[in-house]
Order: structure tokens, then sequence, then C-alpha cells
């Protein structure tokens, strides 16, 4: 069963994110990204990495889309995660991964736009487990 995850905040770890999910873990689609830096520079900073290096794959920008090995990712440039659509893309799994949206309040409105689950990347700011 794949399991379909989209990315918030598309900085260090998640770029990191799509970089292991594209490598090691078939079974993971990535089905969107929402960062608010233009698409182009999403896909350099994808590309080359001071740390990681080198992309091991293609990568590619048509419009709104992030075509990485072929595969098409949906780019928006929302400031209000409520706004996202998450249910558009299947999205299961939502990772928050810019920094901001770390409270449980906030952390819902991943999936009041259609994702079934939220995965905070830092520690949250209240008691969201």
């Amino acid at each position: 069963m794949t399991i379909k995850v989209g990315i918030n905040g598309f900085g260090r770890i998640g770029r990191n994110v799509l970089r292991s999910a594209v490598q090691n873990f078939p079974d993971i689609e990535i089905v969107g990204i929402n960062d608010l830096l233009e698409p182009d520079y999403l896909a350099y900073m994808l590309q080359y990495d001071s740390v990681h290096g080198r992309f091991k794959g293609t990568v590619a920008v048509e419009g709104n889309t992030l075509i990485v090995n072929g595969k098409k990712i949906r780019l928006t440039q929302e400031r209000d995660p409520a706004n996202l659509k998450w249910n558009e893309v299947g999205a299961d799994v939502v990772i928050e991964s810019t920094g901001l949206f770390l409270t449980d309040e906030t952390a819902r409105k991943h999936i009041a736009a259609g994702a079934k689950k939220v995965i905070m990347s830092a520690p949250s700011k209240d008691a969201t487990p």
C-alpha cells in the first residue's frame, strides 16, 4: 500500500524527507509540496545540497509541478495551511516542516484541508502529542 505524503515547508527537513522517500522508500509517494519560494529555486535546492551532495535522479519544473524521476508533485505557495487542499492530491500524511504550525490548533488546519495525519518536524508549542 502506497502512503501519499504532502510536505509543508521545503527547507532542509522537507527536502530530506523527499530525498529519503524517493531513494529509500518505494511505498511512499510525495504528492504535494507547499513552500513560498519559486518552483525553480525549490528544484535547484533539491538538486544541489552542500551536505548531501547532488540529487541522484532527475528534477524538472513545469509550471507549478515539480517532476522528480518522472513523478509529478503539485507545488503550492500558500501561507495558510487551511487552503492547501490536500484532499485534491490524496495526501494521507502531511509533514509540517516550516517550524510555524506547531500547535494543535494550527496543525489541524492540514486535517481540515484533507490530510488524515500531520507529523511535526519540531517540538510542539503546546500539549500536542
